[in-house]
C-alpha cells in the first residue's frame, strides 16, 4: 500500500507543477500594462464636440467639421459623428461602442 503512495504523490505535484507553468504565461500578460487604449468622441453640437484621448488630452474638432458640407435633410449629429469617427480610423482606431452623446474608439497598444 505504502509502494502507491509515494508514485501518486508525485504524479499530484507533477500536476500541479505543470498547471502553474502553463498558467504562469497568463498572469504575465495581466501584469504587462494594457493592450488598448480608448478615445471618446463627444457629441456637444457641431462647435463643441471633442476627443477625449488617453491620457486626458482633449481636442476640440469643431472647426474640422465646419470645414465639411453637410447635405440637405441630413441629420447632423450623425453626419458629423460620423466624419469624426472616419477620420480616427485613419490612424487606427476601430468602433467600440456609443451612447447617445459619444462614440468610444479603440486601438491596440503594443508591446
Amino acid at each position: 500500500m505504502k509502494t502507491t503512495f509515494i508514485p501518486r504523490a508525485l504524479a499530484g505535484l507533477g500536476v500541479i507543477a505543470i498547471a502553474v507553468v502553463l498558467l504562469r504565461p497568463d498572469l504575465r500578460a495581466q501584469t504587462s500594462g494594457p493592450s488598448a487604449e480608448y478615445v471618446t468622441i463627444r457629441w456637444a453640437g457641431r462647435v463643441h464636440t471633442h476627443l477625449v484621448y488617453p491620457g486626458g488630452r482633449v481636442e476640440f474638432i469643431g472647426s474640422e467639421l465646419s470645414k465639411l458640407t453637410r447635405p440637405e435633410r441630413c441629420d447632423e449629429r450623425a453626419f458629423y459623428l460620423n466624419a469624426a469617427m472616419n477620420g480616427l480610423v485613419k490612424d487606427g482606431w476601430r468602433f467600440a461602442g456609443m451612447t447617445s452623446d459619444e462614440v468610444v474608439m479603440q486601438r491596440g497598444v503594443g508591446p
